[in-house]
């Protein structure tokens, strides 16, 4: 007698996920601060590095503003800050700025080397080529993007690529479910198309007798 499968036990079957991945997007961004940015768990952080990096983009490319003109008026405008700062503490009893606040933690650069030498030894590990697809996958981006650069500059390059790291990650993790069934859809009904087309189209090419070699 055959069993059937009901809907409750359906919808409670686990999904396909895309590319067969077991662990969630959140774990493979690596669980702690830049995955919450990435993914928008903290809202005001994620929003205010956007604005940030969008307001260079436009003074460096709308603007065309120069870079080391931005770095002096910046510099300026911190000095006339800490000067009237330091100025007004003594006639109207304000604490005096603390040098030891504006400075930057060690461990921030710590952190900083320790993100680039794991990416180092990823790239040394990939160019090994111990693993030929990982190899060949990186090749090929690398030289995707060295073709991008020919028709974009590289402050847009890297501004779209900012983009899209902020926003696709959290747009998939929001809609997880609907991306991985249209994909697999998608690429289930393409396995069926081919299949159709090599058999009403390739199988029907004639072709000529194989032509034996002889051997003298």
């Amino acid at each position: 007698m055959p069993i059937y499968s009901s809907d409750s036990d359906y919808q409670n079957a686990p999904a396909p996920r895309l590319f067969g991945r077991q662990r969630p997007l959140y774990s493979i961004l690596g669980g702690g601060k830049l995955a919450d940015i990435i993914l928008w768990r903290e809202k005001n952080l994620s929003a205010a590095i956007l604005i940030g990096v969008t307001m260079f983009w436009f003074l460096f490319q709308v603007v065309e503003y120069n870079f080391v003109s931005l770095i002096c008026h910046i510099s300026i405008l911190i000095m006339l800050i800490v000067f009237i700062w330091s100025s007004g503490a003594t006639l109207a009893y304000w604490s005096p700025p603390d040098i030891r606040d504006l400075t930057v933690p060690e461990s921030s650069f710590r952190w900083l080397l320790a993100k680039f030498n794991r990416l180092l030894l990823k790239f040394c590990e990939i160019s090994s080529g111990k693993d030929f697809t990982h190899f060949f996958l990186a090749v090929a981006s690398l030289w995707i993007l060295s073709v991008l650069g020919n028709y974009f500059s590289s402050i847009n390059l890297l501004y779209l690529g900012f983009l899209c790291m902020e926003t696709i990650p959290a747009l998939y993790e929001r809609y997880e479910r609907e991306v991985d069934h249209l994909v697999i859809k998608g690429n289930q009904d393409a396995k069926k198309l081919y299949k159709k087309f090599d058999a009403n189209v390739l199988t029907k090419i004639p072709r000529g007798p194989v032509k034996q070699n002889k051997f003298r």
